[in-house]
Order: structure tokens, then C-alpha cells, then sequence
């Protein structure tokens, strides 16, 4: 079916339609620069589909998020992380016997090789989480090479997927000057990141059952986003048949970015600030108004949504239940309400369809649990690795999948001869 035709100085190219099962269609332009000697301008891809994708589904004016079909708010109530890891990667709901066995591969797999806790040795107290998570990660390549085989593939996501909190939980450890914790078998994925996380020697501890189960929580709604930036990296690197790891540790530097993943440590520093200066809210929702002011409240709006994020709904109810449960009184949750409030009821916000996103609350729950600021980034790629293996995957198998290689429109100087310098000027 051709759902377009170009006419380009007496060519013709008739674009055939792509068809999705839900939402928006395509348009093949596979042959447009071959045929007309143009190519598409689309700054930040916003209007480009760079592969056809099974995994997620966004509607972002009704406000719907849908994991293989099933709706995030389902999902949320009722499944455990590892149970929504094995279906965006392998594509449906685990049986039990799956589930029973993908959790016992997960828990079996999760200590790092020892030679890797000398890397964290080498890096200063002062390193950034994220830096060490990425190059750990882009460094288990080096002890699981890939030969090409699928169970070898099969297995290293099943390796990524362990590690990476074991990981993540020592580089918070290196930071703060404590020792290592190893992980327990017989605890759940969250619940076992936490206990790597607080637990300290010869002193017992108990992972509080509404911590395992915020956490969980948060992992499940991080998952995956669709064609993200993070997302895009992965595919991206991976269609240069990078390896698992490698493609990875590219996604974990992309997410670290303030735009991205990085966005619910600034809604906590914008709430710091506004507390600081004596919570007066509604100083900063104007300023906030003020084309001509350089200030934004962070956690608002969403380059997708354009509804109510369905995630922060689930989130908001949360962040009240985790405060509650632990008797923690904090007064940012508070601040966050009263913007919150505001800005749903403000024509200004309602207009511009500037509603809650996922990040406004996620940052209020991680400070509750006590992860620390520049953790943040780190529990969103922990909750977003099903997502990346899920992708990884899925263009591994695609048999259109080529190299990325975007074209550019040139906007520099044509052709001009070499001055040697005594002649220049």
C-alpha cells in the first residue's frame, strides 16, 4: 500500500505504508535519497521511526503506557520486576515454572567475578556512580566474551541483568568508605540491592517490606520507554554488532544526562531550592511562566506525554505510603503536593499540558528509602535494563536491522583551496 508519493524534479518515489497494530503508522523512505538525492531533516528524530519494535507502546496524548500489551498500571499492582523483565525481553508472561527458573538463573548469577572489585579500588571516592556503572559494565565484556552463539547471548543477558546491582550496590559502597556486602540468595531482586546497599558487617539487618516493595515499584515503571534516548544509544551502538555490554554501557551514559535520567535528581535540588527559600511555591510556579526567566520546574511535562505520565500517578500514591510506613515526615513531599496542585489547576500548565511526569515523585520515594542524590540515575538504568536487553535483542534478530548511519544536510563552506599560512590575512 503506498501511503505517500514525492515528486522531486520529475522523480517520482511512491513510499509504501508501514503499518503498526496500534498507534502511529509509517511512511518507507528507505529509497528516498537513492532516488531524489534528498534526505529527511528531523532534528532529534522526533518524527522518524528507526525500527519497528514490539516491546512497548506509548500513547502519549491519552496518557497510555503498555508493556507487550499490557497496561503499566496492571503490570504495577500486580508483578514482580523479575516477572516483567522476562516478558519484555522474551515477549510474553512467565509460567511459573519460567519464573521460578529465570529467578534462580538471576540470584545464581549475581556475584561479580572477585578480580573486578580491584577496579573499584582504583577509582577515587569522588567518582560518580554512573561513571563507575558504566565502566564496569562495558568491563564484563572482558570476562564474557561473545562468540556469536545465542545461548552465549542468552546467558550474558541473564549475567547483565544479575550483576548490574551487585554493581551498582558497591560502587554506593566504594563511595561512602564501607565494605563490600555480598549478595543473598534468598532474597528477591530489590530486596537483595537494598541489603547490598545498607547492610553493614557483623550488625543484622532487615529489608523493610515496603522499601523491597517501593523499589520493586520503581524498577517496574523504569523498565521501558519506548525509542528514548538511552534506548536509541543501545540500538544504535549494538547495530554496529557491539557486543551486549558495550552497547549497554552506552545506554548508562546517555541516561546519565539531567534531560534524561538524570531528571528526578533536579526536581530534588529544585525542591531544596524552593524550601531554602522559604517554600514559597508560588514565586517559582510564576517564574516558572516567565517566557523571559530562565527557571523551569523540573518534573513537569514530558517530551511524550501529553497527559497525566501514568506512571506518576502510581508513583504519587506510593511516596505517600513509603512516608508513612517508615515515619518519615519530609518536607519536600509536601512542597511537591502544593506544586502539584497548582500547576493541575493553573490555564497556564493546563494550556501547555504541563502535567506531572514519573521523575516529580520517583526522587521523593529514593530519598525516603535513603539512596542518596547521585544514586538517582543509577536505580532508573537498574530498572531500565530489561528494556535495553529487550531492544538489544530484538534488533539482533530483525533482519532489516542495518548500521546506523544518519545523513546530515551540510551547511558549511563548499570546496575552497588550502592558503598556506605566510599568505594568510
Amino acid at each position: 500500500m503506498v501511503a505517500g508519493r514525492f515528486e522531486v524534479n520529475d522523480k517520482i518515489l511512491d513510499a509504501p505504508l508501514v503499518e503498526s497494530t496500534v498507534g502511529d503508522s509509517g511512511i518507507d523512505i528507505r529509497k528516498l535519497r537513492n532516488e531524489t538525492g534528498l534526505v529527511t531533516y528531523d532534528p532529534g528524530f522526533a518524527n522518524t521511526a528507526s525500527c519497528r519494535s514490539a516491546i512497548t507502546y506509548i500513547n502519549g496524548e491519552e496518557g497510555v503506557l503498555l508493556y507487550r500489551g499490557y497496561p503499566i498500571e496492571q503490570l504495577a499492582e500486580n508483578s514482580r520486576f523479575t516477572e516483567v523483565a522476562y516478558l519484555l525481553i522474551y515477549g510474553e508472561l512467565p509460567t511459573p515454572e519460567q519464573q521460578r527458573r529465570f529467578s534462580e538463573r538471576l540470584t545464581y548469577h549475581t556475584m561479580i567475578h572477585e578480580d573486578m572489585k580491584k577496579f573499584f579500588e582504583g577509582y577515587p571516592p569522588t567518582a560518580h556512580p554512573m561513571a563507575i556503572l558504566s565502566a564496569m559494565i562495558a568491563s564484563l565484556s572482558t570476562y564474557y566474551p561473545e562468540t556469536g552463539h545465542p545461548q552465549e547471548l542468552e546467558l550474558n543477558m541473564i549475567r547483565l541483568l544479575a550483576k548490574a546491582k551487585t554493581i551498582a550496590a558497591f560502587a554506593y559502597k566504594k563511595s561512602i568508605g564501607q565494605p563490600f556486602m555480598y549478595p543473598q540468595n534468598h532474597l528477591s531482586y530489590p530486596a537483595n540491592f537494598l541489603y547490598m546497599m545498607f547492610a553493614v558487617p557483623a550488625e543484622p539487618y532487615e529489608v523493610p517490606p515496603v522499601m523491597e516493595e517501593a523499589l520493586n515499584l520503581l524498577l517496574i515503571l523504569h523498565a521501558d520507554h519506548e525509542q528514548n534516548c538511552s534506548t536509541s544509544t543501545v540500538r544504535a551502538v549494538a547495530s554496529s554488532e557491539a557486543n551486549l555490554f558495550a552497547s549497554v554501557a552506552a545506554g548508562v551514559n546517555a541516561l546519565w544526562g539531567p534531560l534524561h535520567g538524570g531528571a528526578n535528581q533536579k526536581v530534588i535540588e529544585m525542591l531544596e531550592m524552593i524550601q531554602r527559600d522559604g517554600a514559597n511555591y508560588k514565586k517559582y510556579v510564576e517564574r516558572a511562566k516567565d517566557k523571559d526567566d530562565p527557571f523551569r520546574l523540573m518534573g513537569f511535562g514530558h517530551r511524550v506525554y501529553k497527559n497525566y505520565d501514568p506512571r506518576a500517578r502510581i508513583l504519587k500514591k506510593m511516596a505517600e505510603r513509603v512516608l508513612n510506613s517508615l515515619g518519615v515526615s519530609d518536607p519536600l513531599l509536601d512542597l511537591a503536593q502544593r506544586l502539584e496542585e497548582v500547576a493541575l489547576n493553573d490555564p497556564y500548565f493546563i494550556e501547555k499540558k504541563l502535567y506531572p511526569n514519573v521523575d516529580f515523585y520517583s526522587g521523593l520515594i529514593y530519598r525516603a528509602i535513603g539512596i542518596p542524590t547521585d544514586m538517582f540515575t543509577v536505580m532508573f538504568a537498574l530498572g531500565r535494563l530489561p528494556g535495553w536487553i529487550a531492544h538489544y535483542k530484538e534488533l539482533k534478530e530483525d533482519p532489516d536491522t542495518r548500521i546506523w548511519r544518519p545523513r546530515q544536510v551540510y551547511i558549511g563552506h563548499p570546496k575552497r583551496e588550502y592558503v598556506p599560512a605566510g599568505k594568510r590575512g
